[in-house]
């Protein structure tokens, strides 16, 4: 990482036809796309791999009816993109800005080396764009600390030096791909991996084109347990598998003699190392055999197979009112896994 003095110098100037594009402050690009058209993506190579939710394609298919802000920290020395922070105006209702606007996290993705005094440009910038713009308050959902625990670290310091408060503060949960799976489990939670293996249940990759049941089996599994239905629509979930299809997996466990599907998930490699449980389900008439246990395995063993470091089991927090789902808690915790921290910000820009 370069000294933080380097940022201070004279950028190049931007392409002419990019949209929107203007240097608010050395080092600092701000570029904007209308509504229905893909955010800009960086001038400058990124100094990191960005996560798959800070593709510009990946957020080309949120469906928020908004313009984007893309907002840069480059080192025009080397070359390089040191930082990237994507917000949507009026995404969260008038005046009410959001990163993300769509997707399962936002904030700022920044190159190793990177430190909160660096961030404050980007973050200036970000600030006044939106002031300009009519925006009353920004929130940012953060990315768990286990995909990039300096990264968010050094954000988190950043935001507090900027009167950011946390609005909330989650624990999610993820497994260590390092370690091997079944010695980490709960003597509970082996014995019923023990019985579903012995009962005939079975891992099984499902193709793309049996998303639509797949998505139907989810939905009614929500249902069955009083939770929320899928965050995205069904086309949104094909799309992302259609413009994605390396990044998407359809896993289940089939039940011994029907072969109807004890368990499902969609598994998304969301960057970072990192593999993301997205969508498990399973209807409640096989809590006491727990396939879901087994079809974890299964991703246990995906994760490793791609060569990445986490599994990503999600967070455990009732909607309603932000509070512990103690019963997945005590799942997960079952299954081995750690307690990561994952921070969402709010701020008040008095415009």
């Amino acid at each position: 990482m370069r000294p933080a003095k380097s940022f201070a110098e004279p950028a190049a100037k931007p392409t002419v036809g990019w949209p929107a594009a203007a240097l608010v402050a050395p080092g600092v690009l701000v570029r904007e796309t209308p509504a229905g058209q893909p955010p800009a993506a960086p001038r400058l190579v990124p100094a990191f791999a960005p996560f798959l939710y800070f593709e510009p394609a990946h957020q080309a298919l949120q469906q928020h009816g908004q313009p984007t802000l893309a907002f840069f920290l480059e080192d025009p020395a080397a070359g390089r993109t040191m930082a990237q922070l994507y917000v949507v105006p009026d995404s969260g209702g008038p005046g009410r800005a959001r990163s993300p606007a769509q997707a399962t996290f936002g904030g700022v993705q920044l190159a190793a080396g990177v430190t909160a005094r660096d961030l404050h440009p980007l973050l200036d910038a970000a600030e006044s764009t939106l002031r300009a713009r009519g925006q009353r308050t920004l929130k940012i959902g953060g990315y768990p600390f286990f995909y990039d625990s300096p990264g968010a670290a050094a954000l988190a310091e950043a935001l507090r030096q900027r009167g950011y408060r946390v609005r909330l503060a989650e624990l999610n949960y993820y497994l260590d791909l390092a370690r091997d799976f079944e010695p980490h489990l709960h003597p509970s939670a082996r014995r019923r991996l023990t019985r579903a293996r012995q009962a005939g249940f079975v891992l099984e990759q499902e193709p793309p084109l049996l998303l639509p049941l797949a998505y139907e089996f989810i939905a009614a599994c929500r249902a069955e347990r009083g939770q929320l239905p899928p965050s995205l629509s069904l086309a949104r979930v094909q799309e992302l598998f259609a413009k994605f299809p390396r990044q998407h997996v359809l896993l289940s466990v089939r039940e011994p003699g029907t072969g109807h599907w004890a368990a499902l998930t969609v598994a998304i490699v969301a960057g970072g190392g990192v593999l993301h449980n997205f969508y498990p389900a399973t209807p409640l008439k096989f809590n006491t055999s727990s396939p879901a246990i087994l079809l974890t395995a299964g991703l246990h063993q995906l994760g490793r197979y791609l060569g990445l470091r986490r599994l990503d089991l999600g967070s455990s927090t009732l909607p309603d009112n932000g509070g512990p789902n103690a019963p997945l808690l005590r799942f997960k915790r079952h299954l081995g896994s750690t307690a990561g921290l994952k921070l969402s910000w709010e701020k008040e820009l008095c415009v």
